[in-house]
């Protein structure tokens, strides 16, 4: 009678089917936490002769000869404050195997010299694929001389629903504060992102805005979302294989957690860099937390940083739900949008976001942004104001830089500029993060 009373009780200990997914789910969390830090406590490059050594960084000269809009207001910064010099972009731009082309495609087409950049092809691409890339960055004159661009030689396996992704991003993160770069946002592409405004366009917006907002899509996790992400345990295989494979899933669920809120929405964000500062850093130790507890969380990449910005104090405020990308979805959405084509350009255009994604490779839509939007020509940057080289006979204008303060905004600025009014008028600060 005493068995039987107490077959609740003893059944976890005699059923030996939860020790597997336990202990795996143990050793997922103790890895993804070390490799989210191990780019501030060791090198970025681990010793390879192909990884980029840029340690220092090219200081340019202060400059106030840059455009100042008197008609942003809410959000912006008050009047009356100066800033000191334009703001700076560090990007990280992702990519697999046989992106290489793709990821340098991108880098041309967002590249400014007052920028960072680092490039992270994944374990799944060939060594002779990730060898490509380094030298291509390393011989180019502009690269060499500005020195702003990395490859990430520490190359990890990447899977899109699982943490390693946040872990890439971590590290990247890092990477940039422990050299001591200065950049004031984040952004981070796939290889199958591409611009859709010139970097002049993007900073001269941005020299307007207020340096403490974060650009996330988020909402709170409700509905049928509880059940079918935060409730499952998955395991990444990226984590712990030298095989690329789609996430595992276990038979144990678990329950909400109840010290903090689940945010969700888009992986692709602009984040600021005190933001991030705070993530790596996690000083009241959520950030931290939020990342052990994400580690076995479907489609992590999507809540993590969403997650962590809404449940802090200091920060919600700054979130404006929206990713700053134009992205086609199926009706209703599917895993993964619609990759966009020509019939996609002008709603493209309309929408004034600075990104679009998904792009299959070499599509022609891409050759007519080029064209119509960046008047970029094949194999080169996108000219702006700091291209100063003649243009005569076909000759490349960015081969000779002048002040990278100075921008020359066009159209891109325009539409840019107008998302971002009705952003701010849309998200006031008693609407951001709010708890349903």
């Amino acid at each position: 009678m005493r068995k039987n009373g107490n077959a609740h009780s003893v059944r976890p200990f005699s059923d030996r089917r939860w020790l597997l997914p336990f202990f795996a789910s143990l050793l997922v969390s103790v890895t993804l936490f070390f490799a989210a830090f191990s780019g501030i406590f060791s090198t970025p490059y681990g010793g390879d002769p192909m990884s980029l050594d840029f340690i220092s960084f090219a200081r340019t000269d202060d400059s106030s000869e840059y455009f100042v809009e008197s008609d942003f207001k809410a959000s912006y910064d008050p009047p009356g404050v100066s800033k000191k010099e334009a703001p700076r972009i560090a990007y990280l731009i992702s990519g697999t195997k046989g992106d290489s082309q793709r990821m340098r495609r991108t880098l041309q087409a967002v590249y400014h010299p007052r920028n960072q950049y680092i490039l992270h092809l994944d374990l799944e691409a060939p060594p002779r694929e990730r060898i490509d890339l380094t030298v291509s960055i390393k011989v180019d004159p502009t690269f060499r001389e500005v020195e702003n661009v990395r490859v990430m030689a520490q190359s990890n396996l990447v899977t899109y629903r699982g943490p390693t992704m946040i872990a890439c991003t971590l590290q990247a993160v890092a990477v940039l504060l422990k050299e001591g770069a200065d950049w004031d946002w984040f952004i981070n592409l796939s290889a199958s992102d591409y611009p859709l405004v010139t970097q002049d366009d993007l900073l001269h917006v941005f020299s307007n805005l207020s340096r403490n907002l974060n650009f996330i899509e988020h909402t709170q996790i409700m509905g049928w979302k509880v059940n079918q992400r935060a409730k499952p345990i998955i395991i990444d295989p990226g984590l712990y294989l030298s095989k690329k494979s789609d996430i595992f899933w276990t038979t144990q669920r678990r329950s909400l957690p109840t010290s903090f809120k689940l945010f969700q929405g888009s992986a692709w964000v602009t984040l600021t860099r005190s933001f991030l500062e705070y993530s790596i850093w996690g000083w009241d130790n959520l950030p931290r937390t939020v990342l052990m507890y994400y580690t076995n969380f479907v489609s992590s990449p999507e809540g993590y940083f969403h997650t962590v910005i809404c449940n802090t104090e200091e920060f919600r405020q700054t979130a404006i739900s929206h990713d700053l990308h134009y992205i086609a979805w199926d009706t209703p959405p599917k895993q993964h949008p619609l990759s966009l084509t020509m019939k996609d350009f002008n709603n493209m255009v309309k929408s004034g976001a600075p990104f679009a994604r998904k792009f299959a490779k070499n599509d022609p839509v891409l050759d007519k942004i080029d064209q119509e939007l960046l008047g970029r020509s094949e194999g080169r940057f996108v000219p702006g104001a700091w291209c100063i080289g003649s243009v005569e006979g076909g000759a490349d204008p960015c081969s000779l830089r002048g002040n990278h303060s100075v921008f020359r905004p066009g159209p891109g600025a325009e539409r840019l500029r107008g998302l971002v009014q009705k952003l701010l008028s849309e998200n006031s600060e008693n609407k951001r993060c709010v708890l349903q």
